[in-house]
């Protein structure tokens, strides 16, 4: 994935290797894919849709959602467009799809960047707002403001890159931010051992545990752009072409 990938793209942008390298040929890529990032964001979506219910419904208050009652909106948003950016850009992965309809792919990438930016800018802002809730230390707190911080700008990166047309930049720094979007996915089993031996849960154990979910996923992001820059490197080669530079 990357919200829009081909968005400003050259007409002939897709018409070079990634699509063939970072995401494989495979027909059942179109497919497999996308349906591995849904089934890892299903938990933290119904949670969301749960936590949106709640607030509209009126629920009671408990120590537990007494700061999304008294300000509702930054986890409304940020519920919202979680949900938009990780289920809409899961499909950002497909490659046949990103051929078959690059139109597609860039009015998908409308959406999901201003998406992101939203998902970032109201987890920074609850970080900093709402009171901490159990085992939200200040090692944790200063995580997210990085974590936050960092996924905004890599969405403005791999926008400012397709502007350019810089097709290579704009993927790597969208497969990034789509990375630390993802995180509470990868967190649902990160937790495990918090949730099988209660008496390691405490300050630092939450950290770790939310850490490690986002950590993962960087790990695999950059991965996947490092094995597509090698395989895309060859195939330049053999092409005569230098997919480091961007196209004009």
């Amino acid at each position: 994935m990357s919200p829009g990938w081909s968005h400003g793209a050259a007409p002939d942008a897709r018409a070079r290797f990634p699509d063939k390298t970072l995401m494989g040929t495979s027909a059942k890529a179109d497919w497999f894919i996308p349906a591995g990032l849904v089934t890892l964001g299903v938990i933290p979506v119904a949670a969301g849709i749960v936590r949106l219910v709640q607030i509209a419904g009126g629920a009671a208050i408990t120590p537990d959602n007494a700061r999304f009652l008294a300000a509702p909106w930054p986890v409304v948003l940020h519920i919202a467009c979680a949900i938009v950016y990780c289920l809409l850009g899961a499909f950002q992965f497909a490659p046949g799809l990103r051929r078959r309809k690059p139109g597609w792919h860039r009015m998908a990438g409308r959406v999901l960047v201003p998406c992101g930016l939203v998902v970032a800018l109201s987890g920074l802002w609850m970080t900093q707002f709402y009171p901490p809730a159990s085992f939200d230390g200040p090692v944790l707190y200063g995580i997210r403001l990085v974590v936050g911080s960092a996924m905004a700008v890599f969405l403005c990166l791999g926008f400012a890159a397709v502007r350019r047309r810089d097709i290579p930049d704009h993927r790597a720094w969208m497969v990034r931010a789509y990375a630390l979007g993802l995180g509470a996915g990868t967190q649902v089993f990160t937790h495990l051992p918090g949730v099988l031996f209660p008496t390691l849960q405490g300050e630092l154990a939450r950290a770790v545990f939310m850490a490690a979910g986002w950590a993962i996923n960087s790990l695999l992001a950059e991965y996947l752009i490092a094995r597509w820059r090698g395989q895309t490197r060859t195939q330049a080669v053999r092409h005569g072409h230098d997919t480091d530079k961007p196209h004009s």
